[in-house]
């Protein structure tokens, strides 16, 4: 990825405060020093039966090692190991929620590898911990009126326009899902994670999480902060850092607030910013972990997590809603304030943010969602977990049917933008400039919300960097993969081969698609007839070597191909991830050398209508570190702390008039894409099993024996031959009526070899107590080793029974198998199976 589009590869702002003016009485507050998770021990090493499952380790145990510097001495993952970076966290020693959302990823897979689920735990605990804003965080909630969640402020192009006036005349709608959140969770609070926090307290206002508002720089700890908040065209390097909680020790007279919004006077106030993609993350991986724990007979070590996780997802309903709750397809200030779900796009926006007065005594406070929807930010698959999957559906009482059109919603999203040859465009917004205006004339729409090519920021273009396409379209992968939808193979039918085609695997030489060049616009959207779209293309501008978009592009090509039998897509996937594992190995991970020629915006001032920060005429005020926030100053003015950076030397050069800097990043997502992308080829292709868990009490004693490892996929392998082992007694299996399984079967040939994966769905009407699958081959295949069932076969007749774990099978729930297997020289696919003696649907 390009220096310059990395600048603002993440958020936006979160907007306007309460027009409500309630002066805080003011108190001091005692330096508290916040007990919680500390920093990560080295995992304890385990025996996985892939040579891709191994990598996956090899890959956590870099992550995870305290040595390597990914978590503070609390635990807390940094946004990168290294400190001197400027993207959307503007300091590498910064945490996002982005960055615990992929934690619980990698978590979630260490506990399929290896049966253990406590790393997970812990993950989960410290994110509520130091992320989720406590009781004390946000102790005003109690005050909130959702008959009039928040004062409306236009939201302005351009920095320059701020601080944007409140003003009450302009109507709101009510809140349609507060009242049924206090009924369910007993609370006004909110439970969302806080998108960034300042994790070693650098800029030094100690917002700690908990009983501290601004403790001041001597607290050592997360310090939870907010930067974006001026428009689509504020850039990290215009951003001014603020506190999550503002009591006026720092800024100027009314702290940071009179930066962003006019009003007649200013009461000292909380507010905080949730990332729709990194809570709607979490929800996905937990929905993994639940699923895996209870294959493995271990549901009850994550069914804390789970319950937690169905609560998050029950509070990101508020992204699926218009900024102030204004009915879709508002063109007007004027226009009308919703009174229910009239106000739901049903889509994840870019953010939902709420706040209040710090006076508990004389409170107020206020919530919004947002009218901006970027397609990256989409998360069909956890909209389908927390519509479907029991364990995760949320106690809210509309909060099912919410998500079940959403999940429809988001599908038509993905198909309204996706380019005449593959990949997906921009957005969509229901309010225009930020103001509600009438769009231009001829602008395509989406459910009455105007097409925007770059929703939410500008500097650079938010469609422009292709790993939004790699986030957004993974869970795509993963919703076909769970489920076989339609739509989504449809969209991945013409996404894939475009990807596919725009990566290079050469060696040290690899690359995927950087930045994407777009032309054109989609048709107007026809739900009962969908447009061509063939006036919208895209180009590509420029490959690179990112490797996190690497790993998160690899994945979303491996969930495609399990499901689909794509060779091509799976082996694009593997040889990129060999190229990667081959290549840019380094002792703390997997990096590329990154030429930042932005970095020259260090010290760049503001210019009329340009770049550069831009202060108000008439303010003044200082960062706790006393550095001044005035008009003219620029980025590294208010944070001179830069200066003392080990690596300060290499920028410092460059704005003397040297080459631009090159560094090597380790970023916690980028890292665990990758780990997230080698575990996922081993479970989908190499048939890397789990740990036999300990049986349960219903389950037979015997023990099961461990499986022989799976051989590595080499040109010529050597079969290693099927174990003798004692049989445990199968149970006698449920019958299963005709037509209620699906089976997905797919194969990975070489010379005389091959590896397949089987899923195994039950389709219903009941549970089964046991199951007996069947096949015949058609070419004189035969099996030679399989993983997660006991195997046999009799002529061309193939039979897998279950283990004695994994026999019981709910309505709904699926299972997979494996087997490595030989050919002579024709490998053509079973193409019917039976379930228990009943025929199942080939999927």
């Amino acid at each position: 990825m390009s220096s310059s589009t990395r600048r603002r590869a993440v958020r936006a702002a979160w907007a306007v405060l309460t027009a409500t003016s309630l002066v805080a009485a003011g108190g001091a507050q005692a330096a508290y020093a916040l007990a919680g998770p500390t920093s990560q021990a080295v995992p304890a090493a385990v025996a996985v039966d892939s040579e891709y499952a191994q990598r996956f380790l090899a890959q956590y145990d870099k992550i995870k090692d305290p040595a390597n510097g990914y978590f503070s001495p609390q635990g807390i993952p940094y946004h990168a190991v290294e400190t001197l970076m400027v993207e959307a966290p503007d300091y590498g020693h910064e945490t996002t929620s982005e960055a615990y959302s992929y934690w619980l990823w990698l978590e979630a897979l260490y506990g399929q590898a290896t049966g253990d689920w406590k790393p997970l735990n812990d993950a989960w605990t410290n994110m509520e911990t130091y992320m989720i804003p406590q009781s004390a965080d946000q102790p005003t909630n109690s005050f909130y009126d959702p008959s009039s969640p928040a004062t409306y402020a236009s939201e302005y192009n351009h920095p320059s326009n701020y601080p944007s006036q409140l003003g009450s005349s302009v109507s709101v709608g009510r809140d349609p899902i507060a009242a049924e959140l206090k009924s369910a969770y007993g609370t006004d609070e909110i439970y969302q994670m806080h998108w960034l926090g300042d994790v070693d307290n650098v800029y030094g206002f100690g917002a700690a999480p908990g009983p501290g508002c601004q403790l001041g720089p001597s607290h050592q700890g997360m310090s939870l902060i907010n930067t974006f908040q001026r428009g689509p065209q504020e850039s990290v390097w215009e951003t001014i850092p603020q506190p999550t909680c503002d009591d006026f020790t720092h800024g100027g007279p009314n702290g940071f607030l009179d930066l962003f919004t006019g009003d007649e006077s200013y009461a000292k106030q909380w507010k905080y910013t949730s990332a729709s993609d990194a809570d709607a993350r979490a929800v996905e991986a937990v929905y993994w972990a639940n699923k895996w724990a209870t294959e493995q007979g271990k549901a009850a070590d994550v069914a804390s997590v789970v319950t937690k996780a169905a609560k998050l997802g029950d509070y990101l309903r508020y992204t699926l809603f218009d900024k102030y709750f204004k009915t879709i397809g508002c063109t007007s200030t004027s226009c009308a304030a919703g009174t229910g779900k009239d106000s739901a796009h049903y889509l994840l926006s870019w953010y939902m943010a709420w706040g209040g007065a710090t006076d508990a005594n004389a409170g107020w406070a206020w919530r919004i969602g947002s009218s901006h929807a970027h397609f990256g930010y989409q998360n069909p698959f956890a909209a389908w977990a927390l519509a479907n999957d029991a364990a995760l559906t949320p106690k809210g009482a509309t909060a099912k049917d919410d998500w079940s059109k959403s999940l429809d919603r988001q599908l038509e999203f993905y198909t309204w933008l996706q380019s005449s040859n593959g990949p997906i465009a921009g957005g969509a917004t229901n309010s225009w400039d930020g103001a509600y205006a009438q769009p231009p004339a001829g602008t395509p729409t989406f459910y009455g919300m105007a097409y925007t090519e770059a929703p939410v920021y500008h500097d650079p273009p938010s469609n422009q960097w292709f790993g939004m396409q790699a986030w957004g379209v993974q869970r795509v992968a993963e919703l076909y993969y769970e489920t076989g939808n339609a739509q989504a193979k449809r969209i991945l039918d013409k996404w894939v081969p475009w990807v596919v085609d725009h990566i290079e695997t050469d060696g040290a030489d690899w690359s995927v698609p950087s930045e994407l060049t777009w032309s054109g616009r989609p048709d107007t959207w026809n739900a009962a007839n969908p447009g061509s779209n063939s006036g919208l293309t895209v180009t590509l501008k420029s490959s690179g070597q990112d490797v996190g978009v690497a790993g998160d592009t690899a994945r979303a090509l491996l969930f495609y191909a399990a499901r689909s039998g794509d060779t091509a897509s799976r082996d694009t996937a593997k040889a990129l991830l060999d190229a990667i594992w081959d290549n840019n190995q380094t002792a703390l991970g997997v990096s590329t050398i990154e030429t930042r020629g932005d970095y020259q915006r260090f010290d760049d001032v503001y210019t009329a209508g340009g770049n550069g920060i831009y202060v108000p005429p008439g303010f003044s005020g200082t960062m706790p570190n006393g550095d001044e926030i005035k008009p003219g100053v620029s980025f590294l003015d208010i944070r001179s702390f830069y200066k003392n950076d080990p690596q300060w030397a290499k920028v410092e050069a460059a704005l003397n008039g040297g080459d631009d800097p090159q560094f090597r990043y380790h970023r916690f997502w980028a890292q665990t894409a990758i780990a997230g992308a080698l575990a996922d080829y081993a479970r989908l292709f190499e048939g890397g099993t789990t740990p036999t868990p300990t049986p349960t009490p219903t389950a037979t004693p015997t023990v099961t024996p461990t499986p022989t490892p799976t051989p590595t996929v080499t040109p010529t392998p050597t079969p290693t031959p099927t174990p003798t082992v004692t049989p445990t007694p199968t149970p006698t299996p449920t019958q299963n009526p005709a037509a209620a399984c699906t089976v997905s079967y797919s194969a990975n040939s070489w010379n005389n070899g091959f590896t397949a994966s089987v899923r195994v769905t039950n389709n219903g009407p009941g549970a089964l107590s046991g199951w007996n699958l069947q096949f015949t081959f058609a070419n004189g295949q035969t099996v030679q080793q399989g993983w997660s069932a006991d195997w046999s076969q009799s002529g061309s007749t193939v039979t897998a029974s279950n283990a004695a774990w994994n026999g019981s099978l709910a309505q709904g729930a699926s299972v997979d198998i494996g087997f490595n297997g030989a050919h002579s020289g024709t490998n053509n696919a079973p193409t019917s199976f039976t379930l228990n003696g009943a025929t199942c649907t080939v999927g």
